[in-house]
């Protein structure tokens, strides 16, 4: 994996998308084991940012699913924060089979070129492999929650239904329906019917790649399951309002989105 810092330095320098100011939060290390880990799957090294409580045994598991820019520093603080809660949290790098998302100096090459070479399968398996990583590094297999962002929200939805472990899930502005592909045969609609696990879904009012009438189809068709399932859609905001390095940040819904995914995953018994 790169350098987090040069990651996000190289964003700020191609994409345009950073535009942080004083505002990115960074949360330090005291009292954490943080960095990088890998695991090694189908022959392939897959690393990732891990960050946990020094020292201590049978934590609630929290993995964290990155945005298309893949695991740069906003993403590694998510983790962190999560560590200073109590978690291991565990960032997977899913796209170093297919490059550096850093690399690229627009969204529509950055999708090109490796989000849309990207199978679900592959990132299923990372995630298993990470999951059994995690029970044998300090944490505690009954107790493992869902966090992603954009691309990841989506992630959230379908691991949540494939994955019995998985005791609770939030999905931040993740993609609810889509065209379906040989590398994405479903999407979060087509799980819906047989979803156990409750999802928090954290979207924008204002989104325009993810209409508010699509979280409607998903809460109903989830409503007709018995799914604990919960949405909450801030009028104000658009896509990526809990991105701190980007001008799509709304500090206001960031705050109030991380404090019902920390409580979200608390009362699903992910403590």
């Amino acid at each position: 994996m790169n350098d987090l810092k040069n990651d996000v330095d190289s964003l700020a320098g191609t994409t345009g998308l950073l535009d942080a100011g004083n505002r990115m939060i960074k949360t330090d290390t005291v009292g954490l084991t943080a960095g990088e880990v890998s695991v090694t799957v189908n022959g392939q090294k897959v690393p990732a940012y891990r960050a946990q409580p020094e020292g201590k045994t049978n934590l609630p598991v929290i993995l964290v699913i990155s945005e298309i820019f893949g695991v740069h520093e906003h993403i590694a603080d998510i983790a962190r924060r999560f560590a200073k809660l109590g978690y291991l949290a565990i960032a997977p790098d899913f796209f170093v089979r297919q490059g550096n998302p850093a690399a690229y100096p627009t969204i529509a090459e950055l999708n090109k070129e490796i989000i849309s070479k990207v199978p679900d399968e592959q990132v299923f398996g990372d995630l298993d492999a990470y999951v059994a990583w995690a029970g044998q590094n300090g944490g505690n297999p009954d107790k493992i929650g869902i966090n992603g962002f954009c691309w990841g929200g989506r992630i959230v939805w379908l691991y949540s239904a494939r994955n019995p472990k998985i005791k609770a899930g939030a999905a931040w502005y993740g993609r609810i329906v889509g065209e379906k592909s040989a590398l994405q045969p479903q999407h979060p609609i087509d799980i819906a019917p047989t979803l156990k696990t409750p999802v928090l879904g954290l979207y924008g009012g204002k989104d325009g790649g993810i209409p508010v009438a699509t979280v409607e189809q998903m809460k109903e068709a989830l409503a007709k399951t018995g799914n604990k399932s919960e949405f909450v859609v801030f009028p104000n905001s658009g896509h990526a309002f809990n991105a701190d390095y980007r001008p799509s940040y709304v500090e206001a819904d960031a705050k109030e989105g991380w404090k019902r995914a920390v409580e979200w995953f608390k009362s699903h018994g992910v403590v």
